[in-house]
């Protein structure tokens, strides 16, 4: 991704200081993480928070009328105001809490699917989809006799334009498309993708997980229908996801699941529902986490996305720069509009080995499928070595994890 040179620089340290699980040695050694499209870390201020709710405010939400009950109610209506504020949305109650993308995107699927689609009907996602965007629309498009169709993608990782424009018909209700890929850091141009849909009214849907904390989330200039995303991979609490939809199409949506908030009126004959958001939020939520967002995204826009984005392509480019250096390596990945990942590979080194090894040097990636077999098997692959930068990592830690493979090469290679 290009670089906004006029951002503010960073102090790094300031930052680092603000995480205390990267103050620490892991095998002796200093930890250096770089599995933040899995889960990012923590900073205090959402570990605080967590221990505040449950220290000062637990209580349940929304139906009592106690101090503690009025005070957790407060804190978490907060943060839908935050997530609206955050992602541009014209209305706080267009914010669903869920359990994360995963949950958002089977709501969906569930809810909307289930209702709208009928045989012979077409959803169309790509083939760097996540397992989360695709097998939910696997099950409903299974149950409607709906057809699932998949955009190529071609050898650097990106998706092929042309032939998702071939594919779009009056057929196709849904496109679900991923906005950065986590397995190649491909940034797809989500825009357009979205335009050219709705040409067809078809409606949209946005894997926004990881772009969460590395782009512009912005649902109105996007004009997508829905947007999903989670706390966890943008410095926030694990368990906590965000759907966003658009209002007339939230509330022609049946609830997802019954009990709870949802409920407007019960009898035994027949029951009513509640309005959105809560129509879609059964049972009692995960309160404390979803408080503790509010701090995540406070923290996220203090740094501001901008400085974000710059010091992450800062250390891809150096790390690209270094591990582009080693014999019998291949890159998966090489989109001209990236996020933060580094995918590679050894020709003769098992990813999984190369993993321990660089973990017994303190160093903290991912390998395997990422949960994108059908975009391994495209690339006749097993997995990948994954790396990918978050805010808080630096040149230095770039360094420990080439002096690590170094080794691993002088072992394996």
């Amino acid at each position: 991704m290009s670089v906004d040179t006029a951002s503010t620089p960073i102090n790094i340290k300031e930052i680092r200081d603000q995480f205390p699980v990267l103050d620490q040695l892991v095998n002796n050694k200093p930890l250096a993480y770089f599995d933040n499209a899995a889960t990012t870390q923590k900073p205090k201020q959402v570990i605080d928070s967590l221990d505040h709710y449950y220290g000062r405010d637990n209580s349940n939400i929304h139906r009592g009328i106690h101090t503690l009950a009025e005070r957790a109610t407060s804190a978490f209506e907060d943060t839908r105001e935050a997530v609206r504020n955050f992602i541009n949305a014209p209305e706080k109650e267009e914010i669903i809490f869920t359990k994360g993308t995963t949950d958002s995107i089977n709501l969906l699927a569930s809810s909307y699917g289930r209702k709208y689609l009928k045989e012979g009907d077409e959803v169309i996602i790509s083939a760097m989809e996540h397992h989360s965007n695709i097998v939910p629309w696997q099950l409903i498009c299974e149950e409607k006799s709906a057809k699932l169709r998949i955009i190529p993608v071609n050898d650097k990782g990106e998706m092929d334009f042309e032939a998702y424009k071939s594919m779009l018909s009056d057929k196709v209700k849904i496109v679900s498309v991923v906005y950065a890929s986590n397995s190649l850091g491909t940034i797809n141009p989500v825009k357009e993708i979205i335009d050219e849909a709705h040409k067809y009214e078809a409606i949209v849907m946005i894997d926004g997980a990881q772009a969460a904390s590395h782009l512009p989330l912005d649902v109105q200039a996007l004009n997508c229908d829905f947007l999903a995303f989670s706390g966890h991979k943008m410095y926030g609490p694990t368990g906590v996801g965000i759907l966003y939809g658009k209002r007339e199409l939230l509330e022609a949506m049946p609830p997802y699941q019954g009990g709870g908030e949802m409920i407007s009126e019960v009898t035994f004959e027949k029951s009513s529902w509640n309005d959105i958001p809560y129509k879609f939020e059964a049972g009692t939520p995960n309160i404390a986490d979803v408080v503790a967002l509010k701090e995540a995204i406070a923290f996220v826009d203090k740094v501001g996305k901008e400085n974000i984005i710059r010091h992450e392509m800062e250390l891809h480019d150096y790390a690209m720069e270094k591990i582009s250096k080693f014999e019998n390596i291949k890159f998966y990945g090489t989109a001209a509009e990236k996020v933060g990942v580094i995918s590679f590979l050894f020709d003769n080194i098992h990813p999984f080995d190369i993993g321990q090894m660089l973990d017994s040097a303190g160093v903290a990636v991912r390998t395997g499928h990422h949960c994108t077999q059908p975009l391994m098997d495209l690339f006749n692959i097993e997995g990948t070595v994954r790396a990918s930068f978050a805010v808080y990592n630096t040149k230095e830690e770039v360094d420990a994890m080439i002096a690590s493979l170094e080794k691993v090469v002088k072992i394996f290679g």
